[in-house]
């Protein structure tokens, strides 16, 4: 079911790993971001929208991962948008038959038939340096960097106060940094948290791609705690971060374990003196 977020700006939160689907009023339709995971959610949202006499009239996936691609034929046929580096990660990565079925092999086996490969990574790459989604609503503000994933997007909602982050400045999802893309993912995060900085002033909620909406002193506590998380990993040390530690609330099973990689592929990546590099 969706959720008002703020004026014009309404969420739908998956079961699976609490990803947010966005969707944005315009005038003549809604835009719409991440579009979920689950079949049936999928479903659920297109009724919602339908019910309430709207329709999507444009899609736009924040980063080249495979649950921020997603579509359901109910959704309708819009035009689905990502920049112009993850558009061209996507045809990389999924350029044959087979890539449905290694995207398969990615997911939990418990999900595996409840997700719509159909449609998967069907976007369009807005041309590079495009500063805004290119729709008849209020003005969307693309914050692109590669702190996650090649091409990730920020969306900046100015009239509405709203950061829509993407797989960043999650309250149960450490930073996730993209190991395999990148000569230095410590600086791509860091340069990405400044740029989420940049316009922090004008946020007044943020929406991850993962987890809970925050809003006023939050969005700046979010981007403070994944800089000290970043800063940590940099450094080598034990991270201090509620969201792997003993009080997590989410995640205990298997976050703990994707912070343990990290450290270790750093430290290979590290120079012969120890010097993270």
């Amino acid at each position: 079911m969706l959720k008002q977020v703020t004026e014009g700006v309404l969420i739908h939160e998956s079961e699976f790993v609490r990803s947010n689907a966005v969707v944005v009023q315009g005038h003549s339709g809604v835009l719409l971001i991440d579009a979920g995971v689950l079949g049936r959610e999928m479903v659920c949202l297109a009724d919602d929208l339908s019910g309430s006499g709207q329709t999507v009239v444009a899609g736009f996936s924040t980063h080249p991962h495979w649950d921020h691609l997603l579509w359901h034929a109910t959704l309708g046929p819009a035009p689905r948008y990502g920049t112009a580096r993850c558009a061209a990660t996507v045809r990389d990565r999924l350029p044959d038959e087979g890539a449905k079925a290694r995207v398969t092999a990615m997911m939990p086996p418990d999900i595996v038939d409840q997700v719509p490969l159909d449609l998967l990574g069907l976007i369009a790459g807005l041309p590079a340096g495009t500063a805004q989604i290119p729709w008849d609503g209020p003005r969307v503000r693309i914050i692109e960097h590669d702190a996650h994933a090649p091409g990730h997007a920020a969306l900046f909602i100015e009239e509405r106060g709203v950061l829509v982050a993407g797989d960043m400045l999650s309250d149960v999802l450490i930073p996730m940094l993209d190991l395999n893309d990148t000569a230095d993912p410590i600086q791509n995060y860091l340069t990405a948290l400044r740029l989420l900085e940049e316009v922090a002033d004008g946020v007044d909620v943020v929406i991850p791609g993962h987890g809970s909406v925050g809003r006023g002193d939050e969005v700046r506590g979010r981007i403070d705690q994944d800089r000290a998380y970043v800063h940590a990993l940099r450094d080598a040390d034990a991270a201090a971060d509620s969201r792997v530690g003993p009080s997590a609330t989410y995640g205990r099973e298997w976050l703990p374990g994707v912070h343990e990689r990290q450290l270790q592929h750093l430290a290979r990546r590290s120079d012969p003196d120890g010097t993270p590099g």
